[in-house]
């Protein structure tokens, strides 16, 4: 099977009431809007400003990895698929999976779809891109503070033993990082980060690219996309202290959900347990 990781989707627990979790099965999906933008720079280069830029512009929705870890968390299942048939040729991801996939997307950035810039080029070659870009060193220690240490955060492991939707995210998470930065992100991030840019460069035409970097404010985007320039500040979003405040308080909400639902099987358990002994009992004088 090509999906291997969505065909074991799981059904959401009723249970987990602490997050705003949707259980959206993209299998099931397909194109609505067309693909219009692929913003393929990697993630902490500006992707969460840009994604509120876009959809300010009416590029609604917009795919950030936050679709996928914070919102609708069987995503990951089908990002680790797509990881697996690149990385490791097991099973295919072509132009269906992705309509199934961002079939309600009009535009797209950050990680994990920039591993993808080859395969989504390909697949909407009528789509403008998007190449965010940062200085390699401010970039690869913010990456190091932020997104890495999601990846190594001791807790965030624990919990994906007991959440259902950190079960998907964490090991998707890993996986991109373990296939995209080569196994070595602390020493190999800076080197694969110069070298998606070259091959993003390679890839489109110069008058579908567009180099950007977030400082440069609204101008050169709208008049890359062709659109009238908002009267409204550019947004700003996902800082360090955002990132940490957010991730940390999603820990907490899925320990609760796991929590709540081992009180419930352990009180459903001991119902039934003390149902089995009245009844033994009854039959039993």
């Amino acid at each position: 099977m090509s999906l291997i990781h969505s065909d074991n989707l799981a059904p959401q627990p009723w249970t987990d009431v602490f997050t705003d979790d949707t259980c959206i099965d993209r299998r099931k999906c397909h194109r609505t809007v067309p693909m219009k933008v692929l913003a393929l720079g990697v993630g902490r280069t500006g992707t969460a400003s840009l994604r509120q830029a876009l959809q300010r512009l009416g590029y609604v929705k917009t795919y950030h990895m936050m679709c996928a870890s914070v919102e609708n968390p069987p995503d990951c299942l089908m990002w680790h698929d797509a990881l697996c048939a690149k990385y490791d040729g097991v099973g295919e991801f072509g132009r269906k999976e992705w309509d199934q996939l961002l079939g309600d997307c009009q535009a797209v950035c950050d990680w994990p779809a920039c591993a993808f810039a080859k395969e989504l080029i390909e697949a909407y070659p009528n789509a403008k891109v998007i190449l965010t870009t940062r200085e390699v060193d401010s970039w690869h220690a913010s990456v190091m503070k932020t997104v890495f240490w999601r990846v190594s955060d001791p807790e965030h492991r624990l919990v994906s033993h007991f959440s259902w939707a950190a079960s998907m995210y964490y090991p998707m998470l890993n996986k991109f990082f373990e296939t995209f930065f080569r196994g070595d992100f602390p020493n190999k991030g800076k080197q694969v980060y110069l070298d998606h840019v070259e091959e993003v460069r390679s890839l489109v035409p110069p008058e579908r690219l567009l180099e950007y970097k977030i400082s440069d404010g609204w101008a050169p985007l709208c008049e890359f996309l062709g659109e009238e320039m908002p009267d409204t500040a550019f947004p700003r979003g996902n800082d360090m202290a955002d990132f940490y405040n957010r991730c940390s308080t999603r820990n907490r909400r899925q320990m609760l959900n796991s929590a709540l639902q081992a009180v419930t099987m352990g009180g459903a358990l001991l119902a039934t347990g003390l149902a089995a002994t009245m009844v033994f009992k009854r039959f039993v004088r």
